[in-house]
């Protein structure tokens, strides 16, 4: 039994080749859709993990503050995290039945998070000061970061946000691609758009609970003032900082708003991810 990564004739499968262009496009298209659906919760999350506390950071008031800056990073952000991933599983050519697949799985999901953090980060920071301080306009933020820290100010928080990223996608996405092979060999054949999309959103869901205290620390690094031991980006002092403030409920702020909007975004990403990819794929074998 192929799963849908291998599967030439699945509607969501991924082809053999890499299908570079397509997985830059759908990657992109997916990415902004998953951002601009899903902002409030993320507004809410940062906002709960803030150092001021929720109601000083805006409580509910602008959730949309920040958005011009996700809107900017998250296809360029999106389109480089999945062409990394399917080059990388292009690269390292294994047969779909062997015990090495979550592990080339595991790989290309952390160079595909190094890669994309690149462009992600630098939209992170601005993003999330916005979401605090609902009153400044992002550009403002953006060209304050620049005059007062340079360029090393958008990324801070890089090392972090890797950190954060590498574990959440070595449970997601070796997750995510099991479920799929289960769901197809249970019902055999391959998974449609709307199965991967299910497996997507538990998968993102699950991964986002068991590392939300790495994202609370990497928001502490981005939100911390300039020159203060926590804007050093040491991801172990920062936790430190919050348990011995807040303990263990400090850790996990944000946790249901940063699961809900994860599980939606898997299931909202992944499956218009595979949907657009597919529908490209198609396209392109129909060009004479």
């Amino acid at each position: 039994m192929r799963t849908s990564t291998d599967s030439l004739g699945g509607v969501c499968g991924a082809m053999d080749r890499p299908g570079f262009t397509a997985s830059l496009v759908a990657g992109g298209v997916a990415g902004v859709a998953v951002d601009l659906i899903l902002f409030p919760l993320d507004t809410i999350k940062t906002r709960l993990q803030s150092p001021q506390g929720f109601n000083k950071a805006g409580g509910f008031r602008g959730i949309y503050a920040g958005v011009p800056s996700a809107a900017i990073g998250s296809f360029p952000n999106a389109a480089a995290f999945f062409i990394t991933y399917e080059y990388v599983k292009w690269l390292w050519h294994t047969d779909s039945s062997s015990y090495l697949m979550p592990v080339k799985h595991m790989l290309a999901a952390s160079a595909g998070e190094v890669v994309a953090c690149l462009i992600r980060v630098p939209s992170e920071v601005v993003k999330q000061r916005a979401q605090v301080s609902a009153s400044s306009r992002t550009f403002h933020i953006f060209s304050n970061i620049l005059y007062t820290e340079g360029i090393q100010g958008l990324y801070r928080g890089y090392k972090s946000t890797v950190l954060r990223e590498i574990p959440f996608s070595l449970v997601q996405f070796p997750l995510w691609e099991s479920l799929k092979a289960l769901w197809s060999w249970r019902q055999d054949h391959v998974v449609d758009c709307w199965q991967s999309a299910v497996c997507g959103a538990f998968a993102g869901g699950f991964a986002a609970a068991v590392t939300t205290p790495l994202d609370v620390a990497k928001t502490r690094i981005m939100l911390a003032k300039a020159g203060s031991s926590t804007a050093s980006g040491n991801v172990l002092s920062a936790l430190h900082g919050v348990w011995r403030t807040h303990g263990l409920s400090g850790l996990f702020a944000g946790v249901f708003p940063r699961m809900a909007a994860i599980s939606l975004g898997g299931f909202i990403f992944l499956g218009a991810y595979e949907q657009t990819r597919s529908l490209l794929l198609e396209l392109g074998r129909e060009r004479p």
